[in-house]
C-alpha cells in the first residue's frame, strides 16, 4: 500500500496445530474486532511483508487464524511474535467525539487554565476507564508523569487532533 501511516492492531503468538494455524493477540476492543481485516503488513527481519488472512475463528477465549502460505508449523513458526499492521486509511470511521488510541498518542496536554502537563505518551485500559499516560516535555509545568482518567466532559474536556491538543480539567497539583 502506498499509505505509510500503518497502526499495530495485534501481534501473532505462536503456532497452533499442524496446519499453519497461529494463535492471534489482539489489540482491538472487542478482542474479535481485529478478524474484520483480512491483509496485513509485518516486519520479517528487515524486510515489510504482506500477508493474508484466510481463515479465522474463535477458540476458547482467544482466537487463531490461518495466513495464505504458511501452511505447517515450520513456516507458521516465523510469524511468531509479529506485529500485525494495517493502513489508518483502512479503519472503521468513528463517531465525531471517538478517537482511536493512536491518534492520542503525541498529542499536547494543557490544562483548562492554560498548565501544559506534557503530551500523551500511551493510555493503559483499566478496569473502570481508560487512563492517559502524560510525559513531561520542556514546555511542561514541570518534570512529572501524570497519570489522567479518559473521562470525557468531566476530565477531558476538548480534543483536537487539528491543533495536535487535548485540554483537561486536571490541575498540576492533583495527586501531589
Amino acid at each position: 500500500m502506498a499509505d505509510s501511516k500503518r497502526v499495530t492492531m495485534g501481534r501473532i503468538g505462536g503456532p497452533y496445530g499442524i496446519k499453519g494455524w497461529v494463535k492471534l493477540i489482539s489489540f482491538t476492543e472487542p478482542q474479535e474486532n481485529i478478524l474484520q481485516f483480512r491483509h496485513w503488513q509485518v516486519k520479517l527481519g528487515q524486510s515489510l511483508v504482506d500477508l493474508e488472512m484466510d481463515q479465522h475463528k474463535q477458540h476458547g477465549k482467544g482466537l487463531i487464524a490461518h495466513f495464505v502460505g504458511y501452511d505447517d508449523p515450520e513456516s507458521a513458526r516465523r510469524l511468531n511474535d509479529v506485529e500485525l499492521t494495517v493502513a489508518t486509511d483502512a479503519l472503521p470511521d468513528l463517531g465525531e467525539e471517538d478517537y482511536y488510541w493512536y491518534q492520542l498518542a503525541g498529542l499536547q496536554v494543557v490544562t483548562v487554565s492554560g498548565h501544559v502537563l506534557g503530551k500523551v505518551e500511551k493510555l493503559l485500559e483499566t478496569g473502570a476507564n481508560d487512563v492517559l499516560v502524560v510525559a513531561s516535555t520542556v514546555e511542561s509545568v514541570d518534570d512529572r508523569e501524570r497519570l489522567i482518567p479518559w473521562l470525557p466532559g468531566r476530565v477531558v474536556k476538548e480534543v483536537s487532533l487539528e491543533r495536535n491538543l487535548v485540554v483537561v480539567d486536571w490541575e498540576p497539583d492533583y495527586l501531589a
